[in-house]
């Protein structure tokens, strides 16, 4: 995030990322060594017509976004992926989707494409799928094999547990959540989506809320007229978000009044070049 940000901040701005060990777990599963691999490998397969689009989630590295730059791909968001998986589809015959293979899956789904024209990609053991040709060949969506720890947390059997003890209970997920949890709940949608959906029910309303704990706590506060808890009830706090708090914004703050940047991130001018041809291209469809 503090990449993008650095990569589409004017040229008097700085960005600065309170706490440089924070990042994402889920960005981590794809690197752009492994990418390049898997982009090569589906190419020998597939032939000079393969007419694969990437597509990288907003949570990935900046390298990627300019692999996908430089490769006629875009970026995505959990708002927006609808529009962007439509748009790819519009470019070419497939579509090439990291990190999070879940909000691939559900967003796939959504479009319309069938489970067998969906592949997981694993970058560990690449082509370890039988028939790999003729699979390949079949696909619409390649998934990378990524998720997001916090929201895999999240079941089916919580999703039961809150409509036995809670008759009535409004089931809302994001969609980084397995297909089956998607499936049973009663809505789904980004972090914008989730918090529309809950602000605009009747008051008295009950929620079970299927995303990170911090934000489930902070629609709570803002809606009191309202009953809503988290859907898994050991709590689900993303530990790489945790690392950014309050002392790490006040040093950096602190440090600023002194005259001092501390650590700001910056993306090398190549990279950020072509990292900022597929966001534009994302932020092209608003």
């Amino acid at each position: 995030m503090a990449e993008s940000a650095d990569v589409l901040s004017e040229p008097h701005q700085k960005v600065i990322l309170p706490n440089p060990a924070a990042g994402c777990s889920m960005a981590d599963m794809a690197n752009i060594a492994e990418v390049e691999e898997c982009w090569e490998l589906l190419h020998e397969t597939l032939g000079d017509d393969a007419g694969i689009i990437p597509v990288t989630y907003m949570n990935s590295a900046a390298n990627l976004k300019a692999f996908c730059g430089a490769n006629g791909g875009i970026v995505c968001t959990s708002s927006n992926a609808p529009k962007v998986i439509d748009w790819a589809f519009k470019q070419g015959k497939r579509v090439l989707f990291f990190p999070d293979q879940h909000l691939g899956r559900n967003t796939a789904a959504h479009y319309g494409i069938a489970a067998d024209q969906m592949v997981v990609w694993d970058p560990k053991d690449p082509m370890a799928f039988d028939d790999a040709e003729e699979v390949l060949a079949n696909s619409k969506i390649i998934l990378w094999k990524g998720h997001c720890s916090t929201h895999m947390r999240f079941s089916v059997e919580q999703i039961e547990k809150a409509r036995i003890d809670y008759p009535g209970i409004n089931v809302i997920v994001h969609p980084e959540c397995r297909q089956e949890v998607v499936n049973a709940a009663d809505l789904y949608g980004s972090t914008e989506y989730i918090i529309e959906q809950i602000e605009k029910a009747p008051a008295g309303s009950q929620w079970a809320v299927a995303t990170e704990i911090n934000l489930v706590h902070r629609i709570a506060q803002e809606n009191p007229d309202k009953f809503i808890f988290c859907l898994d009830p050991i709590v689900c706090p993303c530990s790489t978000m945790y690392r950014i708090h309050p002392a790490y914004v006040a040093w950096v703050l602190e440090e600023l009044l002194d005259g001092n940047v501390i650590n700001q991130i910056s993306v090398d001018e190549e990279t950020a070049h072509w990292a900022r041809v597929a966001l534009q291209r994302m932020l092209d469809l608003a």
